[in-house]
């Protein structure tokens, strides 16, 4: 196997199990996949033709056993299952996988919420707590957690960022976007956290 130096940097940062090498790793992904192909697939990784996702690197022939890399969720507009969406979230990140999410469902800031007799403080506040939840569970205890976040720019979840909020402040690692998605009443506006 052909691995450079900074490849094997890598793999030793983020996916080796203690005591195991580069093709200690493939094996034990190979074993664990075990289709009639196992000893196929452990060729193609070896030549370095195909390599799998992150989690499954990671979590492969253990005993979290979580091998997919994406989870789209709901965010549902109550505290309860907002809350409920956080933890889900968190558990996903422990074991590797990246979480993707729709905030529009979340009743604009200001709205009425009739159980406190109170105003809602919208999706924007909620994404914030996603991030900052993100930064406290790393992605199976090796790097960042990875989120999506989505909220669509019609009313009603739509809210207009004021000029003296910069976008920096909304989402603080430069590694994330956030895209506001056209509709037909409103300009399409992308920002790009650098």
């Amino acid at each position: 196997m052909n691995l450079t130096a900074a490849a094997r940097i890598l793999l030793k940062n983020r996916y080796l199990l203690p005591e195991e090498t580069p093709e200690n790793l493939f094996s034990r992904v190979a074993d664990a996949v075990d289709t009639p192909r196992s000893k196929d697939f452990l060729h193609v990784m070896k030549d370095l033709l195909f390599i799998p996702n992150s989690p499954t690197l990671m979590n492969a022939g253990t005993p979290i056993g979580q091998l997919s890399a994406c989870f789209v969720l709901p965010v549902e507009d109550s505290l309860q299952g907002i809350f409920s969406t956080l933890a889900t979230m968190a558990l996903i990140h422990q074991s590797g996988g990246g979480t993707g999410f729709s905030f529009s469902h979340i009743r604009p800031a200001g709205d009425p919420v009739s159980s406190t007799c109170g105003a809602a403080s919208g999706p924007l506040p909620f994404i914030r707590v996603f991030d900052e939840a993100t930064n406290a569970v790393k992605q199976g205890g090796k790097r960042r957690g990875a989120n999506m976040a989505v909220l669509n720019s019609s009313p009603p979840s739509y809210q207009p960022i004021p000029a003296h909020i910069t976008v920096a402040s909304l989402l603080t690692p430069a590694h994330q976007r956030l895209a506001f998605i056209p509709s037909t009443k409103f300009h399409s506006r992308k920002f790009q956290l650098n």
